[in-house]
């Protein structure tokens, strides 16, 4: 098992970012996600030269501003994945910390280069809200 972590500090207020984030269904700032789906605390969505995946919602803490979701369902077997983005206030700007859990460790490439991807898209997100 390898596990990934992102580290960012933004200069924008937690609150603002867990707007984003917090929405399980909001695929904007995901590049090559255009719809996201949920029912029974699963999202589902196609990605992009990926294909279909599903994943549990586990937790979506408002007030700690803590979402955590494991992959169920992947083009690519995976035997275990347990993803955690959790923010935090600190003068005036936003703490990130994404971390992923994945095993088979050959998938990990692919999985950190998604959550950077990803990171570079919330922050283009951010700024156009300026």
């Amino acid at each position: 098992m390898k596990t990934i972590e992102l580290n960012e500090l933004l200069a924008y207020p937690a609150h603002a970012v867990w707007e984003i984030i917090s929405d399980i269904t909001r695929s904007d700032w995901v590049p090559s996600v255009e719809n996201i789906t949920e029912s029974g605390g699963v999202r589902s969505f196609s990605m992009d030269g990926i294909g279909e995946i599903q994943e549990r919602i586990l937790v979506n803490d408002s007030e700690n501003m803590r979402l955590q979701y494991s992959a169920i369902t992947t083009p690519n077997p995976i035997d275990h994945h347990l993803a955690t983005i959790k923010l935090a206030e600190k003068d005036g700007k936003c703490s990130f910390t994404w971390t992923t859990e994945i095993a088979p460790e050959q998938v990990a490439p692919a999985v950190e280069q998604g959550m950077k991807i990803s990171l570079d898209g919330l922050k283009q997100i951010l700024s156009n809200a300026d």
